[in-house]
């Protein structure tokens, strides 16, 4: 569905791009606009891990995990986080800097963050104009579409942890911005990418494979290239590292069928709750605008956001948990149209006073309502700010010393299996260097089994370390603590 946008390609694109080349015009110094741009996005991205002491929750360290041990060749996947390659990709790359990998990701989660809105904004800023004469309107458009998407609920919570749901929106978006601008196998590689981060970006790989088969033979070879990395990455790899060829499904599975409540309702209100009515209503009125004016383009984006949400939809009445985040690539969507459709309006010439007049009321109206929500969310993201530097990053960063303490993984390993609470299993794996599956996640029942354990309890700000059932007297003197103030 995606790929038949080109139909909407200017005329002026169709004349300098070669048929089946999936290049449009880019000159020399769109191409250095571009370096600079992702030169300028990673550097905030270096400098807000910097300053923010952000560190990830358990499923990034998890993926981490999987980068150190596939390099060591002793990589297990049957353990939660559930499999997701786009992840594995980064990690498995990172995993030879050592501890320098959790920067190198946590970098890379902040800059794909941050790519959403850059992608965002030029999409907007594309499907508003032309603007005779008024620059202001499509400007308007990207700003709105750029800072909607970072107004996502619950989207600065998911850039602090460094997780890479935000990223998916960026491959998703940026897919889209490179097949407006007749970028076809750009457009492909990106939506591979998206597809190895959320199963839902599957159908859409399809319907766009299908699309380009047809229309451009020459990228044949590149479809199904990408068809089979996508299999591979999701089957090939937890066949080899797991019992479970479908081991992604079923962990995801495994760790949310005792949640209550029914999955589709669960969607459907986790999907509405991204945004507050303000903005619902302005995705409304975007889509009502692509009906009225029987834009393909536009039309066709919704109903990839559409067929984004069955897929989600589908998966949720199989049993799987319908997360707000998984559905971030079609609200960011629908939010870019909003922006669009508020700088196509604005954009009206002559004869239309009345309408614009009625467009500026409408955008301001809608910008007033949205400031309380935006001030509540600033100051949850400020109070998570002060929390991950203050309290998380602290207390991570006095288990590694308490490891380090009592003499490294090797000397802890040698007393009995580690063992902690469910939250920092991932994190606790990552610093003794074990698979996540090796790492015990109940201490009672750990405790209750009669087997040697070297128990790590998070204390305030500290932490506790007993080595339990143990029968070597050096093992003992394992038992620590750190401060907790």
């Amino acid at each position: 569905m995606v790929g038949t946008l080109s139909a909407r390609m200017t005329s002026k694109q169709a004349r300098v791009t070669k048929p089946g080349t999936g290049r449009g015009p880019a000159s020399a110094s769109v191409r250095f606009a571009w370096a600079v741009g992702a030169v300028a996005v990673v550097l905030v991205s270096v400098l807000f891990v910097v300053l923010t002491g952000m560190r990830p929750e358990y499923d990034a360290y998890g993926w981490l995990v999987w980068g150190q041990q596939a390099l060591h060749l002793h990589l297990n996947l049957d353990a939660a986080p559930s499999w997701k390659p786009l992840t594995f990709l980064f990690t498995f790359l990172y995993a030879p800097a050592g501890r320098g990998a959790l920067w190198l990701w946590m970098v890379t989660a902040v800059a794909g963050a941050f790519a959403g809105a850059v992608f965002a904004g030029r999409i907007a800023y594309r499907l508003a104009g032309p603007a005779n004469g008024r620059r202001y309107a499509p400007a308007i458009a990207a700003v709105f579409a750029a800072l909607g998407v970072l107004g996502l609920e619950g989207y600065w919570h998911l850039v602090f942890v460094a997780t890479a749901d935000p990223m998916v929106i960026s491959l998703c978006l940026g897919a889209i911005d490179c097949h407006l601008s007749a970028r076809w196998r750009a457009a492909w590689v990106l939506l591979v990418l998206a597809a190895l981060g959320r199963p839902e970006a599957w159908p859409l790989v399809g319907l766009y494979g299908l699309w380009a088969w047809r229309a451009i033979p020459p990228m044949r070879p590149r479809l199904v290239v990408g068809v089979l990395v996508i299999a591979a990455m999701w089957f090939g790899i937890p066949a080899i590292a797991s019992d479970n060829w479908f081991i992604a499904g079923q962990v995801a599975l495994d760790s949310t069928k005792s949640l209550p409540g029914d999955r589709l309702s669960l969607m459907i209100s986790g999907f509405v709750g991204l945004y507050e009515l303000p903005m619902q209503l302005a995705a409304l009125f975007a889509l009502a605008f692509a009906v009225v004016r029987r834009d393909r383009t536009w039309l066709l984006l919704v109903g990839a956001a559409l067929v984004w949400l069955a897929t989600e939809a589908a998966f949720a009445l199989h049993g799987w948990n319908p997360s707000f985040r998984y559905m971030f690539a079609p609200a960011a969507v629908l939010i870019v149209l909003a922006g669009a459709a508020i700088g196509r309006m604005l954009a009206i010439t002559s004869g239309h006073t009345l309408l614009r007049l009625a467009t500026v009321g409408a955008l301001v109206a809608l910008v007033v309502t949205l400031a309380p929500h935006a001030r509540i969310r600033g100051r949850l993201a400020h109070s998570e700010l002060v929390f991950f530097k203050q309290v998380w990053a602290y207390q991570l960063d006095r288990l590694d010393a308490v490891i380090d303490k009592d003499g490294g993984p090797k000397r802890i390993l040698a007393c009995g299996q580690p063992v902690t609470e469910v939250g920092f299993q991932s994190i606790l794996a990552w610093e003794i260097h074990e698979n996540v599956a090796d790492v015990g996640w109940d201490p009672p029942t750990s405790i209750s089994g009669g087997k040697p354990i070297v128990l790590f309890e998070p204390y305030k700000l500290g932490w506790k370390v007993r080595a339990i059932h143990t029968h070597r007297a050096d093992c003992d003197q394992l038992s620590t603590e750190t401060s907790f103030g």
